[in-house]
Parts: structure tokens; C-alpha cells; sequence
């Protein structure tokens, strides 16, 4: 019987402080400490703050997830840390801490794709908190998120096929730039989310970027611009909330649509019999709607990411840094570099 391999999974690619402990399939803690309420002032993410609270937190969230597993920093077998893509200062803050941890440790180092770790979270069940590798199947797998759109199809373990990605504003980006021309605090996104279960999403009409294109693209910088001149034109929508309402949800239909239409179109180029979605977006309830619609209809398998993963958390850094230490990968060179833009292959 194989020794367990015991794990310290380290996450800061954005505003999220994030430890964890894995221990093989299973995570023994994860713990997130958010930045949103220190950068909802500002509209958005500053990177110079996000630093100096990853610096911070860093000892305090990895203390915390020693404690909640119940390990000693010395039972550790293997450091992991997201390498990138990401902001590029807050990369660096927890990828230089876990490599430093490693070096005093004299343990293996695992440098972590960012979306990567976002595509095998919807393999984690939230019930057992432990990756259900063993149901892995081929999939197209949506990746959705404040700085990403991705669909990709996982062929097996670690054999990918990036199909198509977005050529300027991700998904996430365009429901937070939205959100704050509507005057929406940040992060707009979940809040456009509530707004829009209480509107009409046929009472406007906004475009929806490249729907046609038989390519698997994204674009959603159009949507944005668009919004912004009917905002110009009509400035007494905003004066009504039942307006606002409605305009949120005729927005998210318009993003929505272009997903699940891309995402439909690549399950019948593939004919693969599972989806899959992550990343922040993929909480939107009426994204997973469409998607459980889908899978019905098609009567194909749906793993949806759970809540808790679905945001930037360091489980799923572990979770990936666990399969590749189990299918025999190298670990990371002590010297390597953070990779602020790296594309998934």
C-alpha cells in the first residue's frame, strides 16, 4: 500500500488569498480570505493592494489551514502554488512564498496552471471534498471567469484541446463592466445575477457577439459598448428599478446565449457525452440552468464546479498538483518563473 502524499497548495493569482491542504484525493482544508471589500471602492482589482494583503495573509491563511487539517508543517510531502496566468504581482507574492517553503522543507515543488486547476475542480465533490477521478470521463469543459473564457476539450487526464477562447473581454469582465455603468458596487457580476431573476430579459435587445461564427471564439467587448450607448440614449432607465432589473437580465441573456450556443456546438463537433464548467461565471444560476438543459436534452453527464470552487481557492491548485505527482511528472524547477499569460495546450 502506497504512503499518502501530504500536500500545501498555495493561491494568489488575483484577490484571493488562498491555503490548502491535500492530502491524495482528499482536501483536508481550504481557506480563502477575499480582498473584495478593500477593492469595491475602486471598481475593480488594484494590484498594488492585492499584493500587500497576499503578504499579509499568506502566513496567516496557511497557519489556518495547518491547523483546520491537522497537519504539521513537517508531515508536508509536496508544495504546489498557481504559476499563472494571472495578475502578475500577486502571482509572484504566493509563488515565491511556497518555493521558499519548499526550499526550507527540501520538498518537491508542482508550479500550477491557473485554468488548469479550474478544469479538473468540476471532479471534486463538495460532499466528500475529495477529486472523483474514477467518474472522469472525455468532456468539454466551459471555463468561465472574470479574466478568462475558455472551451476546451479534455480528452483524458493532462491531453487537452484549447477550442476556442476570447479575442478581448472575457465573460466575467463584461458582467463586471456592465455592473458599474449601471452603478452596481463591485464585484458586479453576482449582483447583476440577483437583479436579473427579478427582470424581463426580453424587454431589451443587446447583441450577441460572434453567436453565428461557426468558430468556437468569444468576443464579448461589443455587448459591453453596446450597453454603454443605450445607457447614453435611454439615462432614465436607470431611474426605475424594475428597468434596472429588467436591463440586467436581458444583458445576462445575451452573454448567456452565446455560451451555452458555443458550448452546445462543441459537444456535437466532439460528440463527447460529459460537460463540464468552472470559474467564477459558472455560479451564475442561469448558466447552470441552460447547461443542466442541455445535458437532459442531450441525456449527457453534467459536472458543474461547486460554489466553493469555483472561485480562485487553492484546493484545486493541490487537487492538480496531486494528479501530477501521481502520473509521474516532474516536479518544478526551485528557479522557475512565474507565467503571468500561459496558454492551456
Amino acid at each position: 500500500m502506497e504512503t499518502p502524499i501530504v500536500i500545501l497548495a498555495i493561491e494568489t493569482s488575483c484577490d484571493e488569498t488562498s491555503g490548502a491542504v491535500i492530502k491524495d484525493d482528499r482536501i483536508l482544508s481550504n481557506i480563502v480570505s477575499s480582498q473584495i471589500k478593500l477593492h469595491s471602492e475602486y471598481g475593480g482589482v488594484v494590484p498594488e493592494i492585492a499584493v500587500r494583503e497576499h503578504l499579509k495573509n499568506l502566513p496567516i491563511v496557511v497557519k489556518a489551514a495547518f491547523a483546520e487539517a491537522n497537519i504539521n508543517p513537517d508531515d508536508v510531502d509536496l508544495i504546489a502554488a498557481t504559476r499563472g496566468p494571472g495578475l502578475p504581482s500577486a502571482l509572484m507574492a504566493g509563488y515565491r512564498t511556497a518555493q521558499s517553503i519548499a526550499f526550507t522543507l527540501k520538498k518537491p515543488f508542482f508550479g500550477i496552471h491557473h485554468h488548469e486547476a479550474h478544469l479538473y475542480s468540476p471532479w471534486i465533490s463538495p460532499e466528500e471534498k475529495r477529486l472523483q477521478l474514477e467518474l472522469f470521463r472525455p468532456n468539454i469543459s466551459l471555463i468561465v471567469s472574470g479574466g478568462h473564457t475558455l472551451l476546451v476539450y479534455v480528452k483524458s487526464e493532462f491531453e487537452h484541446q484549447v477550442l476556442g477562447s476570447t479575442i478581448d473581454d472575457a465573460a466575467g469582465e463584461c458582467f463586471d463592466k456592465v455592473a458599474k455603468l449601471i452603478g452596481l458596487p463591485y464585484p458586479g457580476g453576482p449582483q447583476m445575477d440577483k437583479l436579473a431573476e427579478k427582470g424581463n430579459p426580453d424587454k431589451y435587445f443587446f447583441p450577441r457577439p460572434m453567436l453565428q461564427n461557426q468558430d468556437l471564439n468569444f468576443s464579448f467587448s461589443g455587448l459591453k459598448t453596446a450597453v454603454r450607448y443605450f445607457l447614453r440614449d435611454n439615462p432614465k432607465v436607470l431611474d426605475d428599478i424594475q428597468n434596472i432589473c429588467d436591463l440586467c437580465a436581458s444583458v445576462r441573456e445575451a452573454i448567456i446565449d452565446v455560451l451555452i450556443a458555443k458550448t452546445n456546438r462543441a459537444i456535437e463537433i466532439t460528440g463527447v457525452n460529459c460537460v463540464t464548467a468552472s470559474g467564477g461565471v459558472s455560479s451564475n444560476k442561469l448558466l447552470r440552468q441552460r447547461l443542466e438543459q442541455i445535458a437532459n436534452k442531450k441525456q449527457i453527464l453534467l459536472r458543474l464546479s461547486d460554489h466553493q470552487f469555483c472561485t480562485d481557492n487553492a484546493a484545486m491548485v493541490g487537487i492538480v498538483a496531486y494528479m501530477k505527482h501521481k502520473a509521474g511528472y516532474e516536479p518544478t524547477d526551485l528557479d522557475s518563473d512565474i507565467i503571468s499569460s500561459w496558454v492551456l495546450t
